[in-house]
């Protein structure tokens, strides 16, 4: 489905829209709105929506993938006080009912009781300070009731492998197309595309005020969307240097790749593409005489949790390198030996904040 960028502009016709024509619920083709060649009446630029849609979605996910991460540690520290305010607030008004149920019964108490009409007003407040008591009590039970357990280290394990892994969040089923908009018009001002016989220029002008360029080729006369293309080919040789083609297949899932026919990944159509590209498969222990270990090896050689592990390459303190975003971390086993390692965990070293990093708010 395309992700239709709405700030997408046509550079040859002085920055006029592109607008996005759906062939079907995957494919459409972005076209600039007003320039026209007057010779053959033809669009000065038409072109797939695919390529250039994953182009800039992988762009965009590799800018804001460290405020995922904080993210996910803001989401963890949330859950531990979501509640907790309300919670203090009724058990503030609870302990000022109570208060106030005592002094009107002191007041009814010192009242003369042959003045009936002054008793019976007394006696008619303390019985609604006693209602009030009794229904906030109620009602501090019941949000100390609901008060959500701390997460458990499994789940703090999975939220932190999600916060590393932005493209599995982009292309997961729940993720909306109107999500994904949101989140392109908040980092994005505009798309400046300029069209020439095999690529496709993009300038993207973040909010900010960055403009990264990005380069996207496309397909040549007489060739078919069912060619893969060399990208995916290249990052299938690294991986099958890393995993199994079982654990390749998720990967290639997770990051919106999908075969040459638009197919997801399986085992058998990553052993098969391996085949027609003579990529050698991984052999288990290989990556064990080259002294690697992905992150929950390396978790259990320091004796540690995987987010640990992660805090330490966030931090800098441990070098790691990827593939690609969301394929295993790659560490090499001299480095866990590094003393500043083992000071840091010592230390229990909290993630270390960037000054520059904005603050991102989704309207």
């Amino acid at each position: 489905m395309a992700v239709d960028f709405s700030s997408a502009c046509c550079a040859a016709a002085a920055a006029a829209k592109l607008k996005v024509l759906h062939h079907s619920r995957r494919d459409a083709r972005y076209v600039c709105a007003t320039n026209v060649d007057p010779s053959t009446e033809k669009r000065c630029t038409v072109f797939s929506n695919m390529r250039i849609d994953a182009a800039v979605s992988a762009e965009v996910l590799r800018a804001i993938a460290p405020l995922a991460f904080e993210a996910a540690l803001q989401l963890i520290s949330d859950r531990k006080q979501a509640g907790s305010e309300r919670l203090r607030q009724s058990e503030l008004a609870l302990d000022q009912a109570r208060y106030q149920a005592a002094h009107a019964r002191r007041q009814y108490d010192a009242v003369d009781p042959d003045n009936r009409l002054v008793a019976g007003e007394l006696e008619r407040r303390w019985n609604d300070c006693l209602a009030a008591v009794a229904r906030l009590e109620n009602q501090v039970r019941s949000l100390r009731s609901e008060q959500p357990s701390a997460l458990s280290e499994d789940e703090r394990t999975m939220l932190m492998a999600l916060a590393d892994d932005m493209p599995a969040l982009w292309n997961h089923p729940a993720a909306s197309v109107e999500t994904r908009k949101r989140i392109l018009r908040t980092v994005l001002n505009e798309i400046v595309v300029t069209a020439e016989a095999g690529r496709l220029h993009l300038v993207l002008h973040w909010q900010g005020g960055d403009h990264p360029r990005l380069e996207v080729v496309r397909n040549r006369s007489g060739q078919n969307r069912y060619k893969t293309d060399v990208a995916t080919e290249q990052l299938v040789r690294e991986l099958a240097r890393l995993l199994p083609d079982h654990s390749i297949a998720p990967v290639l899932n997770r990051l919106g790749i999908r075969s040459a026919r638009g197919q997801t990944w399986t085992q058998l159509r990553v052993r098969n593409f391996r085949g027609a590209h003579r990529i050698p498969v991984y052999r288990e222990g290989e990556r064990a005489e080259r002294h690697e270990l992905i992150l929950r090896e390396a978790a259990s050689w320091l004796g540690v949790n995987r987010m640990t592990v992660v805090r330490l390459i966030r931090d800098g303190l441990l070098p790691a390198r990827q593939v690609c975003a969301g394929a295993p971390y790659v560490i090499c086993e001299d480095d866990l030996a590094r003393p500043a390692i083992s000071q840091a965990i010592a230390k229990g070293r909290p993630v270390s904040a960037d000054a520059r990093q904005q603050t991102l708010s989704f309207q």
